[in-house]
């Protein structure tokens, strides 16, 4: 009696708390999604399905979109950190980089294809040349795929054998297609590894991020192995400024990680990997802004500067700068236009920082470049007007001709320097000099010198003298 009552009560409670499956929300849900139960299991019926709803809801965000107005939403925020998303977001940059460095050339599978270029080429018997045909492209393709693997078939498409010069044969030299694969494989590379920096992965490299570039670099160039550990630090600012000088042109403080990597001045750190027991001059060291010899002198020539050493230069400091050829006028002006004021507001507050004054210096020594003069007129640009006029000419170039007078030189008229600038400058509007007209008459930072260095002007003045003086020794 007693097991038949317990039956029956377990019976009814049973009832009780497994409802009927229709009452169930998540089974309606799946029954709805599902339909009437036709191709359940199907994954492709699912697939569709699930691109049909994805559709749905893009629809709707566009419809949305379009109702809100026609801007474009320019801001997007960033994920916080430690989130799903910014977890998932960096998992799935990691991902895709590791994919594609897998996807490079190593140097054995380089030194593999330099072997079947050679193996498979032909001698020119008029230059020695060793080149290849179309067919013979093809066929270097083919081994290489079979010894490297298809990692290789990107570089041997008709469009790449379509971009070097050929000879009357239809040949082209298997050195310049060489070296192509290299510097692909090579800033390929380089834009992963400044991707995997790129913390917010907007495609702009912050200055920490930009040293810790170069810093990674170092072991790998020849000619930085003997660089002194107390002294990483202060040479990788020192690179790195000079990537945001000619890549960050509005000085946003981040460096398009493209414009880095098209820009000269890759090149010119790469060029570091020659071994110093090689052919290297000293005047080829110093011309180099990243090697060590030239990020030696910018640091003494700053410290030297610095009398009071407290890391900045005032405008009294910087004017024994190159032993003080530079005008009083335009270190005024490099100082009201490139050097941020002091906290307190007062004039003697404001003093050049080391940042500011790497950019002082790589303006001065590229001063032919489009940023080296960009950031001079600035300074040349008196009134804020945009342009120079006879009497802005006139102005800049009685601080040099004091200076020049001062050093015992023979008496110039200011007008026919004048006069002469114009002539160089040919501008378009005969009243005014712009920017781009110094740009345009490609003697904008011959004329920017002779504006603001009596030294500038000097060598202007000498030029003959000095170009006979560099022929004689060649001619020896």
């Amino acid at each position: 009696m007693y097991s038949g009552s317990s039956d029956g009560e377990g019976h009814e409670v049973t009832h009780r708390r497994i409802p009927p499956a229709s009452s169930m929300p998540w089974v309606r849900n799946l029954r709805r999604f599902i339909g009437s139960g036709a191709g359940l299991g199907s994954e492709a019926l699912m697939e569709l399905e699930t691109k049909r709803i994805l559709l749905e809801i893009f629809k709707d965000k566009q419809q949305k979109n379009a109702e809100a107005g026609t801007i474009p939403s320019f801001y997007r925020k960033k994920p916080e950190e430690g989130s799903i998303s910014g977890r998932v977001q960096r998992l799935a940059k990691y991902r895709f980089l590791k994919k594609q460095s897998d996807l490079l050339l190593n140097a054995d599978d380089l030194d593999a294809m330099w072997v079947c270029l050679r193996e498979n080429c032909v001698i020119d018997d008029a230059t020695g040349a060793e080149k290849m045909n179309y067919e013979d492209f093809c066929h270097i393709a083919s081994v290489c795929s079979e010894q490297i693997g298809p990692k290789c078939r990107r570089f041997f498409s008709p469009s790449n054998f379509m971009k070097f010069e050929k000879d009357e044969s239809g040949r082209i030299a298997i050195l310049p297609f060489y070296l192509y694969v290299m510097r692909t494989v090579s800033l390929t590379q380089a834009r992963i590894d400044m991707s995997e920096l790129d913390e917010d992965s907007d495609g702009f490299l912050q200055s920490t991020e930009m040293e810790s570039y170069i810093r990674g670099l170092i072991p790998n160039l020849a000619q930085l192995r003997e660089m002194p550990d107390s002294f990483v630090n202060m040479y990788c600012r020192i690179a790195a400024q000079k990537f945001f000088f000619f890549c960050d042109p509005h000085r946003r403080g981040k460096a398009c990680i493209k414009k880095v990597l098209l820009s000269n001045c890759l090149q010119e750190l790469m060029e570091l990997h020659q071994d110093p027991e090689e052919e290297v001059t000293d005047t080829e060291q110093a011309e180099n802004w990243f090697s060590l010899t030239s990020a030696q002198r910018i640091c003494d020539m700053f410290l030297a500067l610095d009398k009071d050493s407290n890391g900045n230069l005032s405008k009294y400091e910087l004017r024994e700068y190159a032993d003080g050829t530079l005008t009083e006028i335009f270190i005024e002006r490099a100082f009201d236009e490139h050097v941020r004021r002091g906290k307190g507001g007062g004039k003697n507050l404001r003093e050049m920082d080391f940042d500011s004054f790497l950019d002082f210096v790589l303006a001065l020594e590229n001063k032919d470049s489009p940023e080296g003069l960009t950031y001079l007129f600035k300074c040349l640009d008196l009134h804020g007007r945009g342009f120079l006029t006879t009497a802005d000419i006139h102005t800049l170039f009685r601080d040099v001709h004091q200076k020049w007078i001062e050093g015992g030189n023979y008496e110039l008229c200011i007008e026919d320097v004048r006069d002469e600038i114009w002539d160089m400058v040919k501008p378009a509007d005969p009243l005014r000099i712009t920017l781009a007209d110094l740009l345009n008459c490609k003697q904008g930072g011959t004329v920017a010198s002779m504006l603001i260095d009596v030294r500038g002007f000097w060598a202007h003045d000498n030029r003959e003298n000095l170009l006979q003086e560099e022929e004689e020794p060649e001619e020896e």
